[in-house]
């Protein structure tokens, strides 16, 4: 391509079209850097949400326009679509279920971990006082919690994720017994006394269910939005549904619904069998007009993984289950920016009139 022009190429990266996006998702990027060498071009992308796990098809999209090799790199410009007091957190989002069971935490970390993969900052915060599973789930169950001078927490690196959880202050064999204001008021200690690093997604991993606890901290923590976890099974779809009218009442959006279990997938034969039934969380999805952000898999590998406290979505991992992980966590981060960045082109304009 002739007389490169750095204008021409953004507009034509705007028009890039993956199943992954949605349609203007794209309207945000621009190039930041260009430059031509004998063995192609180097360029710099900056997207409004995190996106590295399209890096190739992105590469390929632009080599077939310059007709030069193209080394792209992709860096996130996130923005908080909230304000709050929270320091150095920009986005909060909920992971929640209506009932317990469904692999609400597995899938809280692995988000988590999806979004680093794809160059997010992030951490996750465990809310549920009364049986919390993130510390095992990441391995830390014996970790001690340190504090700064001042006082505050100082969450458990694992990985690049930064992790804190009630279960890492407690002994893990004792029972928590505490009423709901109390478990509250501990939970808002954890998320407003930790000293969290500069983070573009603070993940909740939410108490299962819909009562007064979980009404509560939806009220009292500033989340950006959820995300509801179900399984195929009709109890747990008309729990995930109480799940989204809570939400709806203290005016949290719900980006969408992930369905967890939904398939198996033989391993000797590749066979898929939906043993819990088939497309009821599609009817949920139509009914609420509430996207449908994967379906994941009943795998032997994660409860075996679960039980080593051994991370599923490892950073350098390129396995099956862990790139559905990161395309979920993109469609999380591309639908937090379409629903709620005031820069993107689909966030609702508010216009206020006086009387």
């Amino acid at each position: 391509m002739a007389n490169l022009n750095q204008e021409q190429l953004t507009d034509y990266i705007r028009l890039f079209d993956h199943p992954e996006l949605q349609p203007n998702a794209t309207d945000q990027w621009y190039i930041s850097a260009l430059s031509e060498h004998d063995a192609g071009l180097n360029i710099t992308l900056h997207s409004p949400f995190p996106c590295k796990a399209l890096t190739h098809d992105i590469t390929q999209y632009i080599s077939q326009y310059v007709q030069k090799d193209v080394y792209l790199t992709i860096e996130a410009n996130v923005s908080a679509v909230r304000q709050h007091a929270i320091s150095n957190v920009k986005n909060i989002v909920a992971i929640a279920s209506g009932k317990g069971g469904v692999g609400k935490s597995t899938t809280a970390v692995n988000v988590a971990q999806g979004l680093i993969a794809q160059g997010a900052r992030v951490g996750i915060l465990d809310a549920d006082i009364y049986g919390p599973s993130i510390p095992h789930l990441l391995g830390i169950e014996d970790t001690q919690i340190q504090t700064t001078q001042q006082g505050k927490f100082v969450p458990v690196k694992v990985g690049q994720l930064h992790a804190m959880s009630i279960g890492l202050l407690v002994d893990k064999n004792d029972a928590t017994v505490w009423r709901g204001p109390m478990a509250s008021r501990a939970f808002m200690q954890l998320l407003n006394d930790t000293q969290w690093p500069a983070l573009d997604y603070l993940i909740i991993d939410m108490p299962p269910g819909t009562g007064d606890i979980q009404l509560t901290l939806a009220q009292q923590v500033p989340v950006a939005a959820a995300v509801i976890v179900t399984t195929p099974q009709n109890l747990a779809l008309a729990d995930a549904i109480k799940g989204i009218a809570m939400f709806d009442k203290v005016s949290v959006p719900v980006l969408g619904v992930i369905e967890n279990m939904s398939y198996h997938l033989c391993e000797a034969c590749g066979h898929t069998s939906h043993i819990f039934g088939e497309g009821a969380a599609n009817v949920l999805a139509d009914d609420y007009q509430t996207p449908i952000l994967g379906h994941l898999p009943l795998d032997a590998s994660i409860q075996q993984l679960n039980a080593q406290g051994t991370l599923l979505n490892a950073e350098n991992s390129s396995g099956d289950i862990a790139q559905l992980y990161r395309r979920i966590a993109i469609k999380i981060a591309s639908q937090l920016y379409l629903d709620l960045d005031m820069a993107s082109s689909h966030t609702p304009d508010l216009t206020i009139r006086n009387k």
